[in-house]
């Protein structure tokens, strides 16, 4: 593995705005009785659905071969996806729960399922772990938010530090979250660009 060891601009500037999240208890800004969170969660619905559909899109042109890697890499986008809506219980609560209890089982076992049973696929894994160029810092801001965010979820031991008053934990956790996966589209979309460079030579 190669490490790309220059900060780029988008994750310095995700830096820097993370830094100011856990101050907006100390500012008292408004919650809107939880619209906003609702508003920051279907954006972030929107961004993984985009991430899926971008990473389809711009490794298209690659060989058969190729493409199985980065086919399993778009199904990771709607795993996530799945996830942040809760399967899709958040957009309709009332249906019964096997149904979201089965999609969640679908999409995990389409992420899975190919890692046991292709051998062509467990090699595409290894061959980018070998030759892909990493961007160190995007991928170390993308590791430590989202600890942040599962640590503020959770109350974990260093939630205090980032969460300074209780009725903010979820905008918190969300803020987080985003920049999360906003740094995880930078780090897939560089690694993308690295094997389309390389590939082309």
């Amino acid at each position: 593995m190669r490490l790309k060891t220059k900060v780029s601009a988008s994750t310095f500037f995700l830096f820097i705005i993370s830094l100011f999240f856990p101050f907006l208890a100390d500012l008292q800004t408004p919650l809107m009785h939880g619209e906003i969170v609702k508003w920051i969660e279907n954006s972030q619905a929107v961004w993984l659905l985009f991430g899926a559909i971008f990473t389809f899109f711009y490794m298209n042109t690659m060989r058969h071969e190729q493409k199985k890697f980065w086919l399993w890499a778009v199904v990771w986008w709607i795993v996530l996806l799945g996830r942040s809506i809760s399967w899709g219980r958040n957009y309709l609560p009332d249906e019964p729960k096997f149904i979201f209890r089965a999609i969640s089982i679908l999409l995990i076992a389409m992420l899975l399922l190919p890692v046991i049973f292709s051998n062509a696929l467990r090699n595409a894994i290894a061959i980018r772990f070998r030759t892909v160029q990493l961007p160190l810092w995007t991928t170390l801001f993308v590791v430590v938010t989202f600890l942040i965010a599962d640590s503020v979820e959770h109350h974990r031991f260093i939630a205090p530090l980032f969460l300074h008053n209780m009725q903010y934990t979820d905008l918190i956790e969300e803020l987080y979250e985003t920049v999360f996966l906003l740094g995880l589209f930078e780090v897939s979309f560089e690694v993308m660009k690295d094997e389309k460079k390389r590939l082309s030579k």
